[in-house]
């Protein structure tokens, strides 16, 4: 049986407690509550009871609430838990050690992971939602692989003092890189002199980036879209073409509106699942330093790592040909990290290949798309290459711009309560 409840609006001055929270409806709840009001479960199970054809948007409901519920207590109130974290954290060891028994257990099982990983992102590409589970993905690859270079590579005595420095080095700062990179990709704020209002709601809708509100309640500002005067009637075109029509603000050049973040992003490039967040105008360098550590780290890393389990074979050819090495577990398991770690090695490498075109091009991925649909652009190279012609200024031009871009994605007159 399913127990009911009354639900309180917030009130400001009434701080939660650790174990509450405001739910996707906008009420007051607790976690101890946890299976009170769950009218959508229940009108789930009765229309199964009942054998009742379920309503096309049944499942979605009750996930939902589901997760809405799922909750750790916090000092400011009960955070919510995303479940997409924990397969990679249960599937990866799993799969790694299935891998590393036999060699045709590792055909199949290194085929089929980036199979399902794809699979799975086109799948939630497609519904535009935000999970966790790429960035969870990337995390604990990172630090499952080091782990294992700890704890099975270093012990054999193959690896220096000095080389598992310069690992230990790699990966840090590759986190680093990693958590500059997500304080923000540089948002378009609306500008104080065009704010007619703002409506402020307790709850946030889940589409929106939670980096975008920074702690702050979720504020929906209703600006002033029709100008008067000459410079209104001059202006008014560009201000129909880059009018954002869910931010309610107008877009600078090169911003764009992500449909997955729910907010404009300043010159944005793309939407990175793997970092959970856009890559944009105030992150894009920190990106690309994060590919650059981790490619770095990852090469030198397998390099090591098949210099131990294969010491007869050349460290270009190992990777293919390593005789004896099932023979052992614990190098059965290093080479199949190995093979793991140089298909994720691959898949990056391409995307800096990628990103380095672009910019070299001063083309971001979203101009590049968009020109390639309306086929007003140059494709070279069977695709890698994309030159639009609009902002190009030559190599050195066009690099030296994307390294002294500006970060500043907000006006200097903009109160605090404005900024977050």
């Amino acid at each position: 049986m399913f127990c009911t409840r009354s639900r309180r609006t917030l009130d400001q001055d009434d701080p939660l407690c650790c174990c509450e929270y405001i739910d996707r409806h906008g009420g007051r709840s607790h976690m101890a509550a946890c299976c009170c009001d769950c009218e959508d479960l229940d009108d789930a199970c009765d229309r199964w009871m009942k054998k009742k054809p379920q309503s096309p948007d049944s499942l979605s409901r009750v996930i939902a609430t589901i997760s809405d519920r799922l909750r750790v207590p916090w000092i400011s109130g009960a955070r919510q838990f995303d479940i997409s974290v924990i397969p990679p954290l249960i599937l990866l060891p799993v799969f790694l050690h299935i891998a590393a028994l036999h060699y045709l257990l590792g055909i199949l099982v290194l085929t089929a992971v980036p199979i399902m990983v794809l699979w799975y992102y086109y799948f939630t590409h497609r519904k535009k939602g935000r999970t966790l589970f790429f960035l969870s993905l990337a995390l604990f690859s990172l630090f499952y692989m080091f782990y294992l270079f700890i704890t099975e590579v270093a012990p054999r005595g193959d690896v220096n003092h000095l080389q598992l420095a310069a690992v230990t080095a790699g990966v840090a700062l590759t986190v680093i890189s990693l958590i500059i990179t997500k304080r923000g990709p540089g948002y378009v704020r609306p500008c104080p002199a065009d704010t007619h209002s703002t409506v402020t709601y307790h709850k946030p809708p889940p589409e929106v980036d939670a980096a975008y509100l920074n702690g702050a309640q979720h504020q929906v500002v209703i600006a002033n879209h029709e100008q008067t005067g000459e410079s209104g009637t001059a202006q008014q075109g560009v201000q129909r073409r880059n009018w954002c029509a869910v931010c309610k603000v107008v877009r600078p050049p090169r911003a764009g509106h992500c449909r997955i973040c729910g907010v404009c992003i300043l010159r944005l490039d793309h939407h990175c699942v793997w970092i959970n967040s856009c890559v944009g105008q105030a992150n894009h360098r920190s990106f690309l330093l994060t590919l650059v550590f981790f490619l770095l780290t990852s090469l030198y890393g397998i390099s090591l790592v098949l210099r131990s389990v294969c010491p007869d074979q050349n460290v270009m050819t190992a990777l293919f040909y390593c005789p004896d090495v099932y023979n052992q577990f614990s190098s059965a398991l290093c080479f199949t990290c190995a093979w793991y770690s140089s298909i994720v090695t691959g898949g990056l490498l391409h995307l800096l290949l990628l990103q380095l075109i672009n910019v070299s091009f001063n083309v971001t991925e979203r101009e590049a798309r968009l020109a390639l649909r309306e086929k007003t652009a140059r494709s070279l190279l069977w695709g890698l290459i994309i030159d639009t012609g609009v902002y190009s200024q030559g190599f050195r031009s066009n690099w030296i711009e994307f390294m002294t871009m500006s970060k500043a994605s907000e006006p200097s007159n903009q109160k605090l309560s404005d900024l977050v």
